[in-house]
């Protein structure tokens, strides 16, 4: 940046004040023309290590990746990770960095034109989304498996618990802020002389110490920390979970070793093992569960035993799973040149992001509590509720995973590079047209899934051991909670916007408060529900949880932004809810007509036939409607047919 004082060459001026509002300014931030996001310490203007900090740019994968349900709905911090480009020197021309004045004079970030992506980039990115869609198939069927091999009973329950474990201590001992913080600087670090090297080495140093020394506390935990997911005087089996535990929590390692290797090979523009790796990890998880299926005898639940082979079977084969995703990382990490040696030593740039790293951490602990207290009262409740919770968790959000995110992609890039050019008016724009957009896919999909949702769960999960009973317990759980659809997509969407503006204090805030309604609520569940509806209310309270967010995501984004053209959305979500109404009405009729072929057999035909009809009355009286935000769908899938009538031409 130039010295304080002098003048930056003639460019294109801002609006006025009074037509434009800066964005939130990050916690922390100061007023001064030398401040550093996040509260980090000034640098001088003409220190080589003060950086720009410009959006990702799209097709760019995000961060690395580890199996958990729904990796970016559930990690909306990792919209911080950015690119890194270093400040122009004191007197440096200011034309290369776009139009618009500096930072220094305006304090709004200046505009940056983004390289192109590289060949290697645009060449894995279709590549990486079959990879995705593949891990996502493969990592719902084994769900499914292990519902049929064990039930949704007490079995399932302490299995589910003690695999929650290495996810939930990983994501707080490095998860977050490796992927917020550290993983960004990866790239930065490219152009050091030594090609990052140095700073790679580091980081390997420092990871695999702190998860080394957090696996070994974590298993030798074990029992405290299950105890503090078990309501005493509950239904779960504390011997069993404690059991699976010991086995499970060696993960944390593994998880880590392949989420550091992923960093280091994405920025290396390396990106097909780090896609297919998880894959892999659910081929191993599928195979272990045929072979329990195969081995006689149940699970001993009194007394239980480690050496149990059916415990042994299934804990170290989950394990072994994600032992094989991170070495396979090992092979084309190798074929760079990269040789890790132990370098002891924080790297300096790692110091600039101590206050974001903070928040950071303060929104993963938060969350983390919600999740214990939700999965305690689980545990109070009739055997199976954390197993239903937790699969119909799952399918609460696969429509947002696989609908809301491919169609926001486009969106978001544009809307964090609007929000670091400081252009309150199209950050606006694009939170809007975003918003509108999950109105219209995404309500007429929660719609008719208060319909399907019973025959989903039968259809699903109702075989092997399992019995129809649970599986349709299951889909009420999804059934009942299925209004909280859009609330979850427009609260995840104002978190991103938030962070697309370097606001890392405000989503936690917003987590404090969304955790502190959903609490009270979930200790009521108990003392106004039998042991068996508990599951039931716990869905219910996390729906109503987030519409308490996404109302208060809203006022704090129209306090800090102003005018979000709510009118306009108003306006469809009523034309969605009228389409969403007819398409119920018409999923309902089809229901009554469909015959009675048995009880799978007529839960597969409800499922199949309901939710054709009811989608497509909903989206046809859209269609008919003219609603313009119909349109990215209605193209995408134009020309998937277009592409299916040439290739069976060809």
């Amino acid at each position: 940046m130039p010295p304080r004082g002098q003048q930056l060459p003639e460019t294109r001026q801002p609006p006025p004040p009074a037509q434009r509002r800066s964005p939130v300014r990050p916690w922390g931030q100061g007023s001064g023309q030398n401040s550093m996001p996040f509260g980090a310490p000034p640098l001088a203007p003409d220190d080589p290590d003060a950086t720009v900090f410009i959006p990702r740019v799209g097709g760019v994968p995000a961060s690395p990746k580890w199996p958990v349900a729904d990796p970016d709905a559930l990690r909306p911090y990792d919209s911080l990770a950015t690119r890194m480009l270093p400040r122009p020197l004191s007197g440096a021309p200011a034309g290369p960095l776009g139009e618009g004045p500096g930072r220094e004079a305006t304090d709004y970030l200046p505009r940056v034109q983004p390289k192109a992506a590289a060949p290697s980039i645009a060449k894995s990115s279709g590549q990486m989304a079959i990879a995705s869609l593949v891990s996502r198939i493969t990592g719902f069927l084994w769900k499914i498996m292990l519902v049929w091999a064990v039930g949704t009973g007490v079995e399932n329950d302490s299995f589910t618990i003690a695999n929650t474990l290495p996810n939930s201590v990983f994501e707080l001992l490095l998860g977050g802020v490796l992927s917020s913080v550290v993983v960004p600087l990866i790239v930065r670090s490219q152009d050091d002389p030594d090609g990052g090297a140095a700073y790679t080495q580091r980081l390997l140093t420092l990871g695999l110490t702190v998860l080394a020394v957090g696996t070994v506390l974590a298993v030798t935990a074990a029992p405290a920390l299950t105890s503090l997911y078990l309501e005493k005087g509950g239904q779960a089996n504390s011997a069993l979970t404690n059991a699976f535990a010991r086995l499970l929590l060696p993960e944390i390692f593994f998880y880590g070793v392949f989420a550091l290797l992923s960093a280091i090979l994405n920025a290396k523009h390396i990106f097909g093992p780090t896609a297919w790796a998880p894959v892999m990890n659910n081929v191993v998880v599928i195979a272990t569960l045929a072979l329990f299926m195969l081995m006689p005898g149940k699970i001993s639940t009194d007394p239980v035993h480690l050496s149990d082979p059916k415990v042994l079977v299934l804990g170290i084969g989950v394990t072994t799973g994600i032992v094989v995703q991170a070495a396979l990382l090992f092979p084309p990490l190798l074929r760079t040149g990269f040789r890790f040696k132990w370098r002891w030593g924080i790297d300096k740039r790692m110091k600039e992001f101590g206050g974001l790293a903070l928040w950071i951490l303060g929104y993963v602990g938060i969350s983390l509590i919600g999740l214990t207290v939700n999965t305690r009262v689980l545990t109070s409740g009739d055997p199976g509720g954390v197993t239903i919770y937790a699969n119909a968790w799952l399918l609460f959000q696969l429509p947002y995973g696989v609908i809301g995110v491919s169609l926001l992609t486009a969106i978001m890039p544009r809307l964090s590079r609007n929000a670091a050019d400081g252009d309150v008016r199209k950050v606006v724009a694009d939170l809007s047209y975003a918003s509108r957009i999950s109105i219209v896919m995404l309500v007429p999909i929660a719609a008719v899934l208060t319909v399907v949702g019973s025959p989903i769960g039968v259809a699903l999960f109702s075989g092997g051991v399992n019995s129809v009973a649970d599986a349709g317990r299951l889909g009420q759980a999804l059934a009942i909670s299925s209004f909280g659809l859009l609330p979850y997509a427009l609260v995840m969407l104002q978190l991103r916007v938030f962070y697309a503006m370097k606001d890392a204090r405000t989503p936690t805030l917003i987590m404090v408060v969304m955790t502190a309604v959903k609490v009270p609520l979930l200790y009521l569940c108990p003392v106004l529900l039998d042991a068996r509806s508990i599951v039931l209310g716990t869905m219910l309270v996390n729906s109503l949880t987030f519409v308490v967010g996404a109302i208060l995501g809203q006022v704090w984004l129209w306090a800090s932004l102003g005018h979000l053209r709510s009118k306009r959305a108003l306006g469809v979500i009523l034309f969605t809810v009228v389409a969403s109404g007819l398409g119920v009405a018409a999923a309902v009729v089809v229901g009554w007509i469909v015959p009675d072929v048995g009880v799978r057999a007529t839960a597969w035909v409800k499922l199949i036939l309901q939710g054709l009809v009811g989608l497509g009355v909903s989206f046809g009286v859209l269609a008919a409607l003219r609603i313009e935000e119909l349109a990215p769908a209605r193209k995408r899938f134009t020309r998937l047919v277009k592409r299916r009538q040439q290739s069976t031409r060809g």
